[in-house]
């Protein structure tokens, strides 16, 4: 009986391990939109001309409406303080608005390494750890915000794949074509099952944006959210 009980505790502990090692996140588990920065505008957007806060994708989409812009995507930018003020790098048309943040606390901003999004005046776009960028005067939109999902094609070492912190969750990576790659899980789910999602497409630097505030407007994808009180606001635009 000893050894049936045994087998069967056995049996089950390589099941476990096997379902873990071949599970894979479906595409079905996630807004995702791929955008080509070379062709198609990308914006990063804070406040609006009356210097207040866009906050939601809401205000964010009348806004474009006035300047003969329609909003295709759209998704929050980044980490933000109480004020709703940029936590860490911001960089808007060339502009520092807010200085990096390198200094060390607690929180999912300052599990190092974290990262930049970067998008240049050449319309490259970039994912790298905060340590490694320049501000360098081609960079034309940036935001901070951490931590690193995937780190040179590898899954940031500080994630548990048996993790129970599940939240939604949004963030950016860059595919091996240059083109951007935007997820939001459908679903609460940890950080080393995110951090796969971008690994499988390819990706091999990619950054958590948020959590639980996440929101996207997709409407390609019928997946429409408008509201939010964000900080900074990542969209893809086309004129009318």
């Amino acid at each position: 009986m000893r050894n049936k009980f045994g087998v069967l505790v056995f049996l089950a502990v390589v099941s476990a391990l096997l379902i873990q090692l071949v599970w894979k996140p479906s595409d079905d588990e996630f807004v995702s939109y791929t955008v080509n920065p070379k062709t198609e505008m990308i914006g990063f957007y804070y406040k609006d001309k009356n210097k207040s806060n866009f906050k939601s994708i809401t205000n964010l989409k009348s806004s474009l409406t006035k300047d003969h812009k329609e909003l295709v995507f759209a998704m929050n930018g980044g980490m933000y303080k109480t004020d709703k003020s940029p936590q860490g790098l911001f960089i808007e048309n060339g502009v520092v608005k807010a200085k990096i943040d390198s200094t060390s606390a607690d929180g999912n901003f300052y599990l190092k390494p974290n990262g930049i999004f970067y998008l240049t005046t050449k319309k490259e776009a970039r994912v790298v750890k905060t340590e490694t960028f320049k501000v360098y005067n081609d960079v034309n939109f940036a935001t901070q915000s951490g931590p690193m999902l995937v780190i040179d094609g590898e899954i940031h070492k500080a994630f548990n794949r048996s993790s129970t912190n599940l939240n939604i969750r949004n963030g950016v990576g860059i595919l091996p074509n240059g083109k951007v790659l935007f997820a939001l899980s459908k679903k609460e789910i940890n950080f080393y099952d995110f951090a796969s999602f971008f690994k499988e497409k390819g990706c091999e630097n990619a950054l958590y944006l948020d959590g639980f505030v996440s929101r996207a407007y997709c409407p390609s994808q019928n997946w429409i959210q408008t509201d939010g009180d964000f900080g900074v606001i990542i969209a893809v635009t086309k004129n009318k």
